[in-house]
């Protein structure tokens, strides 16, 4: 039987995000950020001191990922851009797609090797629409096709499997891939199935043991899976629409996740009032310090 953990952290930042995602943790400077992506916000935490500062964006952006010690690599409704760490500015750096096909962001993370995955879907979700990108030295690769809500991008330690959901689906596939590049060395398989269970799999990251730890949307939960697909544990969290996770902290020990209100009505936003808050599980797990982005 699967154990089930009650909560037992804290709030991070009770600023309310319509769609809390994509956060990431940077060990040079101790911060968190995440991403309000309907609200074009971007979030930073100072976790020494607890500070949270809201940076109005001029688009939907989803993905951030460390280039150095100045710059941040974005992924946008307008494609990659890089912004200067101290001034907040923007300079373009891809396209991925044509702003015709009315796509934006979605789910991303760094594979061990630098290179960016990337995954992309319709504005309103539409069947299909939406693609997963392999992202590296100023070239992008089309690696998945078809996708609908792009999720659960994250990669095994040693670089040589990658994980990925189409939510509308709800089955992760796990892809082999050349460690060294991040790219693709056959036919993506399925993972994990769990398109009979209530909510759905959103956002992921792969722990240093190889475990999965998937944010059930829906359900207020963060599942924790074996490299063998076997569901381990689920931690519980004060939010039911729970997004995505991130290792963070002093050699990537603790787990902070988010969570969103988004298509909440105004009885669901009563019932669930810290709704789009992110949180910190409160559990000492083996994580794994996120690669910065190779240029």
């Amino acid at each position: 039987m699967t154990e089930t953990v009650a909560f037992q952290g804290s709030v991070l930042s009770s600023t309310a995000c319509e769609l809390g995602e994509g956060p990431t943790y940077d060990p040079q400077t101790d911060t968190v950020w995440w991403f309000n992506i309907l609200g074009r916000e971007l979030h930073e935490l100072s976790v020494s001191t607890g500070d949270v500062k809201v940076h109005a964006l001029p688009f939907k952006a989803s993905v951030l990922a460390r280039i150095d010690g100045d710059r941040q690599l974005i992924a946008s409704d307008q494609g990659l851009m890089i912004r200067d760490s101290r001034t907040g500015a923007f300079e373009r750096y891809l396209e991925l797609e044509p702003a015709h096909m009315g796509n934006r962001s979605n789910d991303g993370r760094v594979h061990p090797s630098g290179a960016l995955w990337l995954g992309t879907m319709g504005l309103k979700a539409q069947t299909g629409a939406g693609s997963i990108y392999h992202v590296a030295k100023g070239s992008v690769t089309r690696i998945v096709t078809g996708v609908s809500i792009p999720n659960a991008v994250c990669f095994s330690p040693d670089g040589t499997a990658g994980y990925y959901t189409d939510t509308t689906v709800n089955r992760i596939m796990r892809l082999p891939l050349d460690p060294s590049t991040g790219l693709p060395t056959g036919d993506a398989a399925l993972f994990l199935d769990t398109s009979d269970r209530p909510g759905g799999a959103d956002g992921a990251v792969c722990d240093a043991d190889g475990a999965i730890w998937n944010a059930r949307w829906g359900e207020g939960a963060v599942d924790r899976y074996d490299a063998d697909g076997r569901h381990l544990a689920r931690y519980k969290v004060p939010a039911k629409r729970t997004t995505c996770p991130a290792f963070f902290g002093a050699g990537g020990r603790r787990m902070l996740v988010t969570t969103a209100f988004e298509g909440a009505s105004d009885k669901e936003r009563a019932e669930d009032p810290q709704a789009g808050f992110t949180f910190d599980l409160g559990i000492d797990v083996a994580g794994r310090l996120e690669p910065c982005f190779q240029l």
